[in-house]
């Protein structure tokens, strides 16, 4: 039996699939007229599939010890232009603030964990 393998594919790596949803990030920027107080305000960066994953009790523990409520962990296609400073919101509304942004090795397409927690303060998102 000969062994098929996909062009430019490395060979031990597993492949991932994205199909439970998708997520939109946002930038946190600020919209008021120059000289008055801060208003801040979301502008979207890019709109990502997701693979909704299980975190494990180390991560739970972590998290807790830090005084953050970490809500879901999604895999995602890797991007350099995601970052904790930004806001995750999900296709039902709800919105997260990205807690940590972790790279995933050995999977393809390249993937990244992104740890959700709860936002304290809802944002407007621009049109």
């Amino acid at each position: 039996m000969i062994m098929r393998k996909n062009p430019n594919r490395p060979v031990n790596e597993v492949s991932q699939s994205f199909n439970d949803g998708f997520v939109r990030v946002y930038a946190v920027i600020d919209v008021a007229e120059p000289g008055y107080s801060p208003k801040k305000s979301l502008s979207q960066k890019i709109r990502l599939n997701y693979q909704e994953k299980t975190y494990g009790i180390t991560r739970l523990y972590t998290s807790r010890q830090n005084q953050v409520e970490i809500k879901r962990v999604i895999r995602c296609q890797r991007r350099p232009d995601v970052s904790s400073q930004d806001i995750a919101i999900t296709e039902d509304g709800s919105q997260y603030e990205i807690d940590a942004v972790n790279p995933i090795m050995e999977t393809y397409p390249p993937c990244m964990d992104l740890t959700l927690k709860t936002v304290k303060q809802k944002y407007e998102v621009l049109s």
